[in-house]
């Protein structure tokens, strides 16, 4: 768990250091803005952005109860938030699988991937994609009940 937020524990912490800096050189706008701005990359590189996570096991068994598409993804990663943003409210119709969170997920996309953790991997109909295009994504869900 320490681990998916290591990277916006670091933005916030470099965001303090910059407005420290600016503040003490009494430049007040900087002061403001660069830890405003390492805040907004803290939440976008966090997990807070993404659905609630299943494990990987769980996602399957909805999937195949319910048809929806199983996104395995990872903190930090630029064409897992491109994803995220790119399918808007039609997110929470995934099923997440945070792969620095289980490890059977990250085993799912090595397997699927010839051995490296490529993310976003979304499985649909027992089929991995790696880093599909969002539109595809979305056309992928079915109807909604």
């Amino acid at each position: 768990m320490r681990r998916v937020w290591r990277l916006p524990v670091l933005f916030l912490l470099a965001g303090a250091v910059a407005g420290t800096a600016f503040a003490l050189g009494g430049d007040p706008v900087p002061a403001v803005a660069f830890p405003g701005l390492f805040v907004l990359f803290a939440v976008v590189n966090s997990p807070l952005v993404f659905p609630r996570r299943v494990s990987a096991a769980e996602a399957l068994r909805r999937s195949a109860a319910d048809g929806r598409p199983v996104v395995h993804w990872r903190p930090a990663c630029t064409y897992c938030l491109r994803l995220r943003l790119r399918l808007g409210r039609d997110a929470s119709r995934l099923h997440w699988v945070d792969i620095w969170r289980d490890p059977a997920g990250a085993a799912a996309v090595r397997a699927a991937n010839g051995g490296d953790e490529t993310v976003p991997t979304v499985v649909v109909a027992g089929r991995a994609y790696t880093n599909p295009d969002p539109a595809w994504v979305r056309e992928q869900l079915p109807p909604p009940v």
